[in-house]
């Protein structure tokens, strides 16, 4: 446990060239305490203690800004930069190395009890206030840019951008 901390923390001082130091990082970060935060929501909801899953989520929440379903699978490394109003729904999952910034929705788009969030592969970057939307999959290094709207699955290594999102030039 204490050497994904470190994993965390690390992580997310080699992405952010503002962190000066790892245990400003530990301290003072909320993304990386959301994450965390989740962490610990996730056993509680596999163990089968979903309600106290969802009471631990509401209070992450509050703390830092970030709203993680306790279903979500998250990933390794996984850094959220500023954090505040993003949003990971139930059925999201998100692979290793992925770096997220301010307000990332990755949302549903049905009410049916299905995989209905998006799948994010290792090594994507999503840029701020992008909103990912149904069961789509954003291919490993993929990027999405900040502020676009992906409804449909991103092959890997593509850097999308817009509203409809789409692939953009080299």
């Amino acid at each position: 446990m204490f050497g994904q901390l470190r994993e965390d923390t690390r992580a997310m001082c080699e992405r952010d060239p503002a962190a000066k130091r790892c245990l400003e990082v530990a301290l003072a970060y909320p993304g990386v305490h959301a994450v965390w935060g989740h962490r610990i929501t996730h056993r509680l909801w596999n163990a089968g203690f979903r309600l106290v899953a969802r009471l631990v989520s509401h209070l992450v929440r509050l703390l830092t800004g970030v709203e993680i379903h306790p279903a979500a699978t998250i990933g390794r490394r996984v850094t959220i930069d500023h954090g505040m109003g993003v949003v990971i729904g139930e059925t999201a999952v998100v692979g290793d190395d992925v770096h997220m910034y301010h307000g990332v929705t990755l949302g549903g788009d049905t009410n049916e009890p299905v995989k209905r969030h998006p799948t994010v592969e290792d090594g994507v970057k999503i840029g701020a206030n992008a909103t990912l939307l149904g069961d789509i999959t954003i291919g490993e290094n993929a990027a999405v840019g900040a502020g676009s709207v992906v409804t449909g699955d991103v092959d890997a290594g593509t850097t999308v951008a817009g509203v409809p999102a789409q692939p953009i030039g080299e």
